[in-house]
């Protein structure tokens, strides 16, 4: 029997010929990161009684969460984080304003196809979409990294999805994956390496692959994949390429290069791989789907929940504040105005998907319908602030949780949904299929 991409990617981080679902290895990831929770984590580090972190280089560090910071305490921990920073000499460390963790590390291209990404947040899965072996772990076991460089981990069993078809007219990478939610259920995937593959993935733009192993963290999966190719080794080499050019413009033959390292890190799963099960989805067949409060599994059609009142709609984190969800709203909105009692925040995912978006124009769109424009960050999505909800109040997000309080109110209500229909219900005032505005 062959491999799966788990297998091959947590034996390689451990330095092993191989490695089997089930297995406990001792391996060494590529990449470590931590956002506004970087304080905490080094305050467990000091009390195992070290002073200097044994991989710097392997860090990356974001304030994200809470940015910039709404309170004195928020202000304090982030003064502490840059402290931190620069007692270690941590060089992958990105401020307020930057964005979110896994825009802004995917953006500056640190993560490489076949690498292991452990991060202090549970949406590392994200890195998936390059290729990545992507996990969320604990602050204790950040701080264990700290200290050591490695870490144990048990290889999960593997999920294998097929996407086949084409997803129809306004049907999105995040409806699809609502609707595998909602199928599955919220542990459908719990501990496992969930595999993507089909036509239907190949045929999506990049923007819309980093969904779905982000998504997947509402899956329960340990990790998510997506099977790199060209145009993932051609935009990994043109960011590197550009990075190390500085202020240059990178030649070709640099940007070549590049595309050959990165391609030689690749690994797929061979075909004879075990799974513990395959599904196959018609992407044909997908709707446009909403989760309702208060789980991401309980996804329905948006036509069965059409008409439902919102008082808040909110486009952004690290799910969906890409510049194609800015574009997509804002065609929306284009010479619409937001609704009366209805608020249309959107934050864009980095500092370069806002400078994106306002040269191309989408945040002038966007403002002129009524919206606010919100800071680079994760904004809102945690319930920290810039727009956090009252008791009673209905918000339709495009984030990756609904669960009770996630957005600092446990008395309201979160739906959520693909950037366009957001967009729709913001200027109608309720939950609306965009395709209706046309």
């Amino acid at each position: 029997m062959g491999f799966t991409f788990a297998e091959k990617a947590l034996a390689r981080a451990a330095g092993l010929p191989q490695a089997v679902a089930g297995q406990i290895v001792d391996a060494r990831p590529d990449l470590v990161l931590s956002h506004d929770n970087t304080a905490a984590i080094a305050g467990i580090f000091r009390s195992l009684g070290l002073a200097r972190v044994a991989i710097p280089d392997r860090l990356a560090i974001t304030l994200d969460h809470a940015a910039p910071a709404p309170s004195a305490r928020h202000a304090e921990n982030h003064a502490e984080v840059r402290a931190f920073v620069q007692e270690q000499g941590i060089g992958h460390f990105f401020d307020v304003g930057r964005g979110i963790c896994h825009q802004v590390i995917s953006e500056e291209a640190l993560v490489l196809p076949g690498q292991l990404i452990l991060g202090a947040d549970s949406h590392t899965t994200h890195f998936g979409w390059l290729g990545a072996f992507g996990a969320g772990i604990g602050r204790t076991e950040a701080a264990a990294l700290w200290a050591t460089g490695e870490l144990w981990l048990r290889v999960p069993e593997s999920l294998h999805v097929v996407v086949t078809g084409e997803l129809g007219r306004g049907v999105t990478a995040k409806d699809l994956c609502l609707h595998l939610i909602g199928q599955l259920g919220q542990d459908g995937g719990l501990y496992l390496s969930v595999e993507f593959s089909g036509p239907a993935i190949e045929r999506m733009p990049l923007a819309s692959r980093m969904v779905i192993p982000n998504m997947m963290a509402e899956l329960g999966a340990k990790n998510a994949y997506l099977r790199p190719d060209e145009p993932v080794f051609a935009w990994l080499a043109l960011q590197r390429a550009r990075r190390a050019a500085g202020a240059s413009i990178p030649n070709d033959k640099a940007v070549r290069a590049q595309r050959d390292v990165i391609a030689a890190s690749a690994l797929y799963p061979d075909p004879d791989a075990r799974y513990t099960a395959v599904h196959t989805l018609d992407a044909a067949a997908i709707e446009l789907t909403v989760a309702c409060p208060h789980s991401v599994d309980r996804a329905q059609p948006l036509s069965a929940l059409r008409g439902t009142r919102i008082q808040q709609a909110f486009l952004g984190t690290c799910t969906n504040g890409r510049l194609e969800d800015l574009a997509a709203a804002a065609e929306v909105v284009r010479g619409r105005k937001v609704a009366p009692g209805t608020r249309l925040l959107v934050i864009p995912a980095s500092s370069q998907v806002l400078a994106d978006g306002l040269r191309l124009g989408y945040l002038q769109t966007l403002l002129e319908a009524g919206a606010v424009i919100g800071v680079p960050g994760c904004g809102p999505c945690m319930g920290n602030h810039l727009g956090v909800l009252a008791p009673g109040e209905v918000c339709l997000s495009t984030a990756n949780r609904n669960f009770r309080g996630r957005m600092g109110q446990p008395d309201a209500e979160i739906f959520l949904a693909s950037p366009a229909v957001v967009a729709a219900s913001a200027v109608t005032g309720v939950i609306t299929d965009p395709r209706e505005l046309a």
